[in-house]
């Protein structure tokens, strides 16, 4: 009986647990708290949070491959391929174009330069990386991270650095969730009271036409000149083909609701459970983690000096918190920008503004990674 019984306790995770696991685990509830009372994007943090809880749980062997006869292999393991193949990220933005409104970018194209100014901290951190002894291909798949875009840190990795892809995807994922907390010092450090004043003038209606063409023109000369970002680039459009041509609601609906939230599931539960402790809790892991929290710095410092600059050239039409949303953390950072106006502005409005850069980011950091995969695989 006393041997059945030790026997027993043998086979439990409390015997087996490491001190590494029981860190990972507690920086899962971490994560969790978060997302729950903190409310910190809750959509991203919460699964990928639960996956970090379960893949260091101690034999469960949730990621494990198969072996043979002996183990068909664990649950998570067979919905990881859809990250690890770059599945899921191209499917994210499917549904991510038929939720997004292009208008307030082409009712004010010249934010797109918002946008691009924004990806600056992508190549930035890729120097950077080189310099500390990745590879180049590795440092291109750090660098992305600076776009605060999962999906596109996702696919880049899956090509450039594939030992990589589970502490960049989570680096990615935490910064987009924690934007509200990262932006707001950055923004308020770089301008004054009265740039964040600024109240901008009301845009311009943006035609059904316009609307209808821009992602067809878009997909075929960027699909044409940078072909590596075709996947990305082409899904994101044809999700907001869906969305504006108005004679497929069906699928504009299914893209924008049960794909992309079974989709989102599927992403976040599996990134989260990349952070097993052996391989999370190293040297490389919390350098590439440094490095991508400066990317994504640089990133918003150069979207908001941008900013400045069209302040200024425009006479002080142009507030430069809307620069920060140059990043692609839809609709996060655009909402930051609305909410650091507001707060020193009650009578800002910059939501729709913002907005335009933000989906400006969205093509850029997709673009950024097309070049990366191009120059670096």
């Amino acid at each position: 009986m006393s041997s059945g019984i030790a026997a027993f306790l043998q086979s439990t995770g409390y015997v087996n647990l490491t001190w590494q696991q029981a860190v990972m685990i507690a920086i899962g509830c971490l994560l969790l708290y978060l997302a729950i009372v903190k409310k910190y994007e809750p959509l991203l943090l919460l699964p990928i949070a639960f996956g970090a809880i379960l893949t260091n749980l101690p034999l469960a062997e949730l990621m494990a491959p198969p072996a043979g006869d002996a183990s068909p292999g664990g649950l998570l393991y067979y919905l990881y391929q859809g990250t690890r193949l770059g599945i899921y990220p191209p499917l994210i933005f499917l549904g991510i174009g038929a939720m997004t409104d292009f208008g307030p970018l082409l009712a004010n194209p010249k934010t797109f330069l918002l946008g691009a100014a924004a990806q600056f901290g992508i190549f930035g951190t890729f120097f950077g990386a080189v310099v500390l002894g990745f590879t180049p291909a590795q440092a291109g798949a750090i660098g992305i991270i600076g776009g605060a875009d999962g999906p596109t840190a996702i696919f880049t990795a899956s090509r450039l650095a594939p030992e990589f892809l589970g502490p960049i995807a989570i680096a990615a994922y935490s910064y987009m969730a924690l934007v509200p907390i990262i932006q707001p010092p950055i923004m308020r450090a770089l301008t004054s009271a009265s740039e964040r004043s600024i109240v901008m003038e009301q845009m311009r209606a943006v035609s059904r036409r316009e609307r209808i063409l821009f992602p067809i023109v878009v997909v075929i000369l960027m699909g044409l000149f940078i072909p590596a970002a075709a996947p990305l680039l082409g899904s994101l459009m044809l999700g907001n083909l869906f969305r504006e041509a108005a004679v497929v609601e069906r699928l504009s609906n299914a893209a924008q609701n049960e794909l992309i939230n079974i989709i989102t599931i599927f992403l976040g539960i599996t990134v989260g459970a990349t952070a097993k402790a052996e391989r999370f809790l190293t040297s490389e892991t919390i350098l590439i983690i440094a490095l991508g929290l400066a990317a994504f710095a640089v990133g918003t410092a150069t979207g908001v000096l941008l900013g400045k600059i069209m302040c200024a050239l425009t006479r002080g039409k142009v507030n430069p918190l809307i620069g920060a949303a140059g990043v692609s953390a839809v609709p996060m950072a655009a909402r930051v920008a609305q909410s650091v106006g507001r707060k020193e502005n009650p009578a800002n409005f910059l939501l729709m503004h913002a907005m335009g850069p933000n989906v400006a980011g969205v093509i850029g950091s997709a673009i950024a990674a097309g070049v990366l995969i191009a120059l670096l695989e």
